[in-house]
């Protein structure tokens, strides 16, 4: 975590801001903390704020709003986010069948780490992950970390289709495909759980900070 956020230009209306280096649940508590703040603010001029791992991406009117307040603005909700309220950790039980054709490069994983597939299952359901971020497509989440036992490598050749609700990893990530699309990470198994839809509010079901925890279950267990 850096003592003080990094800014750096991106065009003539983004402002790009690094709280720390790497993939850190404190790093990305920094990155929430100064998103709730500055959305309580309700800044003039601030268009859009758009958070990952360890970077909140701010967008604003500069016609509005010149860059050395916003930088002041972004500076002293910083200093004061020990005062900022998170909202409270939910946690997520996801049923998921894993193998078969829901999990077509579930063998392939097991191979990749010299283990069976129940080792690979256990693994992969023994942690409860935090979403560090949504991105990729609407309602995607990214989640961490895998056990370092099943840092995995992305597949060499992307899938042009990915089902809605396929479960993948790809290196010490996972994560839930929220509708269908092209896709790299190797996946495992599948939900039948919708994670968006856009006739809610907010139509994402899983957000930034929230706990997922893989259940593992079969086909019957679904009906």
């Amino acid at each position: 975590m850096y003592a003080k956020p990094l800014f750096r230009t991106m065009g003539d209306r983004g402002l790009l801001v690094e709280v720390g280096d790497g993939i850190a649940p404190d790093i990305n508590a920094g990155v929430q903390t100064l998103l709730y703040g500055l959305s309580a603010r309700q800044v003039e001029g601030i268009i859009d704020l758009v958070p990952s791992y360890r970077s909140l991406l701010v967008t604003f009117d500069p016609l509005v709003l010149e860059r050395n307040t916003l930088e002041q603005i972004i500076a002293a909700v910083w200093d004061r986010r020990s005062l900022i309220e998170l909202p409270a950790i939910r946690t997520h039980e996801i049923p998921v069948v894993y193998g078969g054709e829901h999990g077509p490069d579930l063998q392939w994983v097991a191979d990749y780490h010299g283990t069976s597939i129940e080792s690979v299952v256990q693994m992969h359901t023994a942690v409860i992950y935090r979403v560090y971020m949504i991105g990729f497509t609407p309602g995607y989440p990214y989640m961490g970390e895998l056990l370092p036992e099943l840092d995995t490598p992305r597949r060499d050749t992307p899938r042009t289709h990915v089902p809605r609700g396929s479960v993948g990893i790809a290196q010490r990530q996972t994560g839930i495909y929220p509708v269908s699309s092209p896709g790299g990470w190797q996946i495992i198994g599948w939900t039948p759980v919708t994670l968006f839809d856009p006739g809610l509010e907010p139509p994402a079901r899983l957000q930034m900070g929230d706990r997922v925890r893989f259940l593992s279950v079969g086909p019957g267990d679904l009906a």
